[in-house]
């Protein structure tokens, strides 16, 4: 039997366990599993693009437990009232390949996520940090508000979105929670005076949803929203201006931001800062870009980290998913007496 948390538990699960100390959590299981990136299997996501949308398979392994994530990407859904993203995601033991464990992800996708850019956020961001820009509002924002302040404490939060009601949203979710909220008149005005800049839009376009103009010494970016080829955020001249942190550099050179510059332009994983290798913020004057477009190592992560806090609980269940004859060379055999033809 194959332990399982569907959408209803998922949700059950995350109502009931403390928000701020989950994302902590995760984070740490992040830096766990970075601090070791060299042991896992690597390679781009599999993708499946279609004039809708994209489908894609990220798959990764440290010879212990096999994962991956199933994922699609589509920017036309919420017209069509589908969502943009959805996905699950299975962990499997190496040593008999079978399925051990398997989850809904599009709501735990939102928390890796916002965790991932939390934990970066501790090692880009300049000491001091007290607010936030979030520029698009759509349905990964609260996660990573929340991450920002479980990392750095932040509670002040400039927004801007094209779609007010979306805004609306942001502000009807998140003022009860305790933040202070500055709805914005631009992009340029919701990132005045922040320290963080969170870039989460949904449009398949080369976009440039912040302006150049609008990036001032000392400011962390955190692009979220680039995530797929002929999809960015961020004007280059950006890029150009500040030190870039990405995940997995293949993966990023096809889908962030990076794919507008030059496949040579120096680029930091940020595995390599985590683990002491490198530098991550070297003045409070600098500009940090963190391109993030996920990898699968950070799904890893966060499905054991599920799989761990679930254990046990009424928030899992169990489903027959790997047929198991008695006799393991008698497949046949199970599915018991067959019609003969004729």
């Amino acid at each position: 039997m194959t332990r399982f948390v569907g959408v209803q538990d998922m949700i059950r699960w995350v109502r009931h366990a403390d928000v701020t100390a989950t994302l902590s959590t995760m984070m740490d299981y992040l830096e766990h599993d970075f601090q070791r990136w060299q042991v896992f299997d690597k390679s781009p996501r599999v993708a499946s693009h279609t004039p809708f949308g994209v489908i894609e398979l990220m798959p990764t392994s440290d010879h212990e437990t096999y994962a991956f994530k199933y994922v699609n990407g589509h920017p036309s859904n919420p017209a069509r009232g589908y969502q943009t993203v959805t996905a699950f995601g299975v962990l499997a033991d190496a040593h008999n390949g079978y399925p051990s464990f398997m989850a809904e992800m599009t709501i735990l996708t939102a928390l890796r996520t916002a965790a991932t850019s939390g934990l970066v956020a501790k090692c880009l961001t300049r000491p001091g940090a007290s607010s936030m820009s979030m520029i698009g509002t759509g349905s990964q924002s609260e996660f990573q508000a929340l991450a920002l302040r479980a990392a750095l404490g932040i509670d002040t939060v400039r927004i801007w979105d094209r779609d007010p009601d979306a805004m609306a949203k942001f502000v009807r979710n998140m003022r009860p929670l305790g933040f202070d909220i500055v709805v914005a008149a631009d992009a340029r005005d919701a990132a005045a005076g922040t320290d963080v800049v969170t870039t989460c839009t949904a449009d398949k376009l080369h976009g440039d949803v912040l302006p150049l103009e609008a990036v001032t010494p000392g400011m962390h970016i955190n692009t979220i929203g680039g995530d797929c080829p002929g999809k960015t955020e961020l004007d280059p001249r950006i890029l150009e201006r500040g030190d870039i942190f990405v995940e997995f550099t293949p993966q990023t050179r096809i889908e962030g931001e990076i794919q507008q510059l030059s496949p040579t332009h120096p680029v930091t994983e940020i595995w390599e800062v985590l683990a002491g290798r490198r530098s991550g913020r070297v003045s409070d004057e600098q500009i940090t870009v963190f391109d993030s477009v996920g990898f699968a190592i950070e799904d890893f992560s966060a499905l054991r980290y599920l799989r761990d806090a679930v254990r046990g609980t009424d928030f899992e269940t169990f489903i027959d998913l790997v047929a198991e004859p008695d006799d393991p060379k008698d497949l046949f055999g199970l599915a018991g007496s067959l019609s003969p033809i004729g």
